[in-house]
């Protein structure tokens, strides 16, 4: 079988080799009608660049990272898909390496990652662009990375990060509770290390002052972002003589859990109870009723991300666009502004009115 070569496509378009190079790699220094020739014979020859051959060839690495210790399997496929659909467009390929970011040597693994695959830049997910310690041994490697992190505020001179208001969403949805009348709420947190656990709980105890509503430390419940942990400290709580009639989950794990639990105690949703979980995962719309959340499009997120890293190490591609189209893009999914995200809020079965 005869595979087709780069000097193929510069034969087709008659060309040089170092064109075709320099539009593969979407150099600018090409004319528009020499582009458009050379693409076309890409396309009619169905060339494939072969990354390895391309970063053996020069300086110039063609291969972003991303590093991920994370459990929750749709997070992870919606990271992985967003920031592939970015290197695809670009012509990066991806090399994905989950690991223990709490290993006493986790810096070590990655510079050795870094070196053996000569990895031109890093996408770092939570929690490991909550870990100061990584990303400054990162900057002392000189190696360009973006880290996607839960904060509130306006994005500070670090022009690496990408932000997820998710304080302001957990607001929206606590105010969405207190609207329907409920008013002894509680909170399911999530790991205490995580910085979306602060955010999110710092926007439930604003919205809870805002309207007037007494903070209850007894409705504050520590625990872990799974399906387990909300079914079990669900269980417990409405055992206990509190009068609660709304739950907010910090993600939709621990609200399906949540709701499992109600079950089992023959509680009726929304009548008797209403509960909201956040991320708009699959869990939402697997559970019964469907869940009130917030949704936050990872593979989005992940996708501006890595445009944002590749825009840092090839200074001449321009960073991702804040325009009306970028906006439609994401199908409603997210607002954002100046690199930070915004979660949308979504109504569904799962929440109503209080009881009487």
């Amino acid at each position: 079988m005869l595979v087709t070569t780069i000097n193929d496509v510069a034969k087709l378009a008659k060309v040089s080799i170092t064109t075709v190079s320099r539009v593969i790699n979407n150099e600018p220094s090409v004319k528009k009608s020499t582009r458009e020739k050379v693409l076309e014979a890409v396309k009619s020859l169905d060339f494939k660049p072969d990354v390895s051959a391309r970063n053996l060839g020069g300086a110039k690495s063609y291969v972003m990272g991303y590093v991920y210790d994370n459990l929750n399997t749709y997070y992870i496929i919606d990271m992985q898909n967003g920031i592939l659909n970015a290197c695809r467009e670009q012509g990066y390929g991806l090399l994905i390496h989950p690991c223990d970011s709490s290993a006493d040597d986790i810096n070590e693994e990655l510079r050795q990652l870094i070196r053996q695959y000569r990895i031109s830049g890093l996408i770092l997910a939570p929690p490991f662009s909550e870990k100061d310690s990584i990303t400054n041994a990162l900057e002392e490697l000189g190696v360009e990375f973006v880290c996607i992190v839960s904060g509130s505020g306006p994005l500070d001179d670090n022009k690496n990060k990408v932000i997820i208001e998710d304080r302001k969403a957990a607001y929206g949805i606590t105010s969405h509770l207190l609207e329907l009348g409920h008013k002894d709420i509680a909170f399911l947190s999530g790991e205490a290390e995580h910085a979306s656990t602060y955010e999110r709980l710092a926007g439930y105890k604003t919205a809870l002052k805002d309207h007037n509503i007494n903070i209850n430390p007894d409705l504050i419940i520590d625990g872990e972002y799974s399906y387990e942990s909300g079914n079990a400290r669900t269980l417990k709580l409405l055992s206990d003589p509190i009068n609660v009639t709304a739950i907010f989950g910090c993600n939709d794990e621990i609200a399906a859990g949540a709701q499992h639990a109600a079950r089992l105690m023959n509680i009726s949703m929304p009548d008797q109870l209403s509960i909201a979980g956040f991320e708009d995962s699959p869990y939402s719309r697997q559970a019964l009723p469907q869940l009130t959340t917030a949704r936050q499009s990872n593979k989005v997120i992940s996708k501006f991300a890595t445009d944002l890293l590749i825009s840092r190490i090839r200074p001449q591609k321009a960073p991702p666009k804040k325009t009306r189209d970028n906006r439609e893009n994401t199908n409603g999914n997210i607002c954002f502004e100046n690199n930070t995200f915004t979660p949308k809020l979504v109504y569904r079965e799962s929440t109503g009115p209080a009881p009487k």
